[in-house]
């Protein structure tokens, strides 16, 4: 596979955070936020970039002669002359436990691919009209990009042990469910291919939600680029408890698919989104401040009906960092962020395609599509 490359490291100026792992029932009020505010855009020496692949903190090859020579622990065994012993040499003497995620950086997205779960632990994406357009037919190619071109495949950037397998999926019961979308990587079609690697994918239910409801939500986060020019969608599987009718406990309860069990199905998903634009009255081509919208959304991995409102799936973006263990923003843009479904319609577009496609190819008819609107947010 050819290495990977660096996407825009404007994702990563919000202040995306590894933390660690939590998992919580998503519940309480949010947070108050003021009223119309604007932040100044970060200047280019302000973005946050990721290091190269394979450098330090993400590289997962690191040695015990590394870690000897970058860590200097020291052990304070609370002895009466202060007496302290260096452990670091010994304890690294026959190797050093890896990280559970890998990051990876695509043509058009990052994500972390979580080793035990063997599926994203989080995808980030940039998403703005100008990146979302086709690209044009590339020189030696005949036809322009399509899904169609693109398979699923293993990503040989994760090592076997903890790489997901394609026979893994097949029988499951449930859809390879993209994480971060392949409409989303229309600039090439390696950026495209990219995103059916199997370190882009989680089981999802096919029918009712990656086919339909998830699929709608994928397309208004595009449609948000009509309104903002900068839209940055973060998408993150997550483990949720259900509380015990027999015994009030509460208790995380997911299947795992693949023979031997491999990949874990989450229970549910969510989308946080952040977007950015100047404000308004100022001028786009001299103003250096942008204000920023912010909602987030938790899905259940299972079936919804496409005339359930999607305000009805909001919580609190703070509720799905402590569920998810990130800290996704830093605290004065949550401060300053405005609500979004107050800047913007938060209303899904039913495309039911493939029912109608079914339908009419059972009565020998053409293709066509149905087309509707999932009620929520201001009109």
């Amino acid at each position: 596979m050819a290495p990977s490359v660096l996407v825009q490291s404007a994702i990563f100026s919000t202040g995306l955070l590894l933390g660690v792992g939590t998992t919580a029932y998503l519940t309480g009020p949010s947070k108050p936020k003021p009223g119309s505010v604007a932040i100044a855009v970060p200047s280019p020496g302000q973005v946050t970039v990721l290091p190269a692949p394979g450098s330090a903190p993400y590289s997962s090859a690191s040695t015990p002669g590394q870690a000897r020579s970058e860590t200097r622990a020291i052990l304070d065994i609370g002895s009466n002359t202060g007496f302290r012993t260096p452990v670091d040499g010994e304890i690294w003497k026959f190797g050093v436990p890896t990280s559970t995620s890998d990051v990876l950086r695509r043509r058009a997205y990052i994500t972390a691919y979580d080793r035990r779960l063997q599926h994203p632990a989080w995808t980030a994406e940039h998403l703005t009209i100008a990146n979302l357009a086709k690209a044009p037919v590339q020189p030696g190619e005949t036809t322009a990009i399509s899904r169609d071109k693109s398979k699923f495949e293993e990503d040989e950037d994760i090592p076997g042990l903890f790489r997901a397998k394609l026979k893994d999926y097949f029988r499951s019961g449930y859809d390879r469910g993209h994480m971060v979308p392949a409409a989303d990587a229309k600039i090439s079609q390696e950026a495209m291919n990219e995103t059916f690697l199997l370190s882009n994918i989680a089981p999802q239910v096919g029918d009712g939600f990656n086919r339909h409801y998830w699929a709608y939500l994928e397309e208004w986060c595009r449609k948000l680029t009509n309104e903002f020019s900068d839209v940055y969608v973060f998408t993150i599987p997550l483990y949720l408890p259900t509380k015990s009718l027999a015994d009030g406990k509460w208790r995380v309860t997911h299947e795992v698919i693949g023979n031997p069990p491999s990949i874990s199905v989450p229970t549910h998903f969510s989308k946080v989104i952040l977007t950015s634009r100047v404000p308004r009255g100022e001028d786009p081509k001299k103003s250096i401040n942008r204000e920023v919208s912010m909602a987030g959304f938790v899905l259940p991995n299972a079936i919804i009906p496409d005339e359930v409102p999607l305000e009805s799936f909001q919580v609190p973006v703070e509720q799905i960092e402590r569920a998810s263990g990130l800290s996704l923003f830093s605290s004065d843009i949550q401060r300053l962020a405005l609500p979004l479904c107050k800047e913007t319609k938060c209303q899904l577009i039913v495309r039911r395609f493939d029912d109608t496609r079914k339908k009419l190819e059972a009565s020998g008819g053409g293709k066509g599509k149905q087309t509707g609107l999932i009620g929520g947010g201001r009109m």
